[in-house]
């Protein structure tokens, strides 16, 4: 049976960088290991029921050759349950393993849904207190009043660090009580003091750690986001913040995501949030990684019968070990930190040269649960086409190429020692 991978996308979101990037990693390794691939909007494929059985439409043609594999990138914070989710477990229900899963992906969806998953699971979480309705805002701030002050205020969908706020007392948040939108409900949530304007970007994917950077505010506010012009660094995480990390994956569902931590004065972490539509436009600069490559080489290694692919992928746990001392960066990052390329391996952490080039700064980029389409992207010249979306042509143009990290170099290596 001939292997098939589609990767499915939206429309509003499928020319920022971090879905460029993943088709044309996908394009490339499905042509390398003969695998049948396809692109496909969300908006394109129709759903059918036809005598009692599940089918497919694509402009108005029976899809025969149903994938295997797909990956999907949907904009988290405007996901609609009776439409895009739809489509997903229309899929997930045909057979389909989708990278990430429906469920995983509405997990993530709601900052207090992913909460109340975390919960009763031995997560380290900042006490967080949230409400029914979407406009029950002035009654929250007197039942708020446990968690002290000053307080977080996040509303329940918001995304990029925005509708995001610290209130100083009482008398603030009633002062913004009229300005407060109600298209989803807010949260609450303990102020975590020492990692005021820092916190730590982890991404996984299929459950390893590939890397994490630390993102620092450059103006003093709370939110540390790129996409707000704060700036980050790759960093080397300790043991409890790769297991911790690891853990809120799993207990998600999630095979590719990204894991905000807060970083507490002993060096232990909690919680922040979990992105299930992880950007990573200022995590490859930082970390100098190709996280689009080991997306694409996950999704491969899904496919049924490739041992070869599973082994590939077994090597993330080379990329996500690491040999560096187990703490995190403290807000200057860490001094000379760079990748260094031993054994076949890859180690992420401090020692050795190149620590200057990685400390870059990454407001350019945006590495919250979606990409900025307002921000500028990376401009040294690359074209590319794809017949499949007509939309992308020219697109590719402008984008940097990847980084150096090469997967099937690494690949190579090791089975190189495993035949000799």
């Amino acid at each position: 049976m001939c292997s098939r991978v589609w990767f499915v996308t939206d429309r509003r979101i499928h020319q920022e960088y971090p879905q460029v990037q993943i088709l044309r990693a996908l394009k490339e390794r499905c042509v390398e290991e003969d695998v049948e691939f396809r692109s496909l909007l969300m908006d394109q494929i129709v759903l059918t029921i036809s005598e009692g059985n599940l089918g497919l439409r694509v402009e108005q043609e029976v899809v025969t050759s149903y994938p295997q594999v797909a990956v999907v990138r949907v904009p988290t914070p405007w996901v609609q349950s009776d439409s895009d989710i739809t489509v997903l477990r229309h899929l997930e229900k045909m057979g389909c393993r989708l990278i990430n899963r429906p469920q995983a992906i509405l997990n993530c969806v709601n900052k207090f849904w992913t909460f109340q998953e975390l919960a009763g699971h031995g997560v380290p979480l900042p006490d967080t207190f949230s409400y029914g309705g979407h406009d029950n805002f002035r009654k929250m701030i007197d039942e708020a009043e446990p968690l002290g002050y000053p307080v977080v205020v996040k509303n329940a969908r918001g995304h990029r660090g925005k509708a995001v706020f610290l209130a100083r007392d009482k008398h603030h948040l009633s002062d913004l009580c009229h300005l407060i939108r109600h298209d989803a409900p807010y949260l609450f949530q303990e102020y975590v003091k020492e990692s005021h304007g820092r916190d730590v970007r982890v991404v996984l994917v299929g459950g390893r750690v590939i890397g994490s950077m630390q993102r620092c505010s450059t103006d003093g506010r709370m939110q540390s986001n790129c996409s707000l012009g704060g700036v980050g660094m790759m960093c080397p995480l300790s043991e409890q913040g790769k297991q911790l990390a690891t853990q809120v994956s799993n207990i998600l569902g999630m095979d590719v995501c990204g894991i905000d931590l807060l970083q507490l004065d002993d060096g232990s972490f909690v919680v922040c949030e979990a992105n299930a539509n992880v950007g990573f436009i200022a995590f490859d600069q930082a970390c100098g990684m190709d996280v689009a490559g080991i997306v694409a080489d996950y999704a491969l290694s899904l496919l049924p019968g490739r041992p070869l692919i599973t082994r590939k992928m077994s090597l993330l746990s080379v990329v996500s070990s690491s040999s560096e001392p187990e703490v995190c960066c403290g807000p200057e990052g860490p001094p000379g930190a760079g990748v260094s390329l031993s054994g076949g391996g890859i180690g992420i952490g401090g020692g050795g040269g190149g620590g200057a080039e990685a400390a870059c700064n990454m407001s350019v980029g945006s590495t919250s649960s979606e990409s900025d389409p307002e921000l500028a992207e990376p401009t040294p010249p690359r074209q590319a086409s794809d017949p499949e979306l007509p939309e992308l042509g020219g697109l590719l143009e402008g984008l940097a190429e990847p980084p150096g990290y090469n997967f099937n170099t690494l690949l190579a290596n090791e089975i190189k020692l495993l035949t000799e």
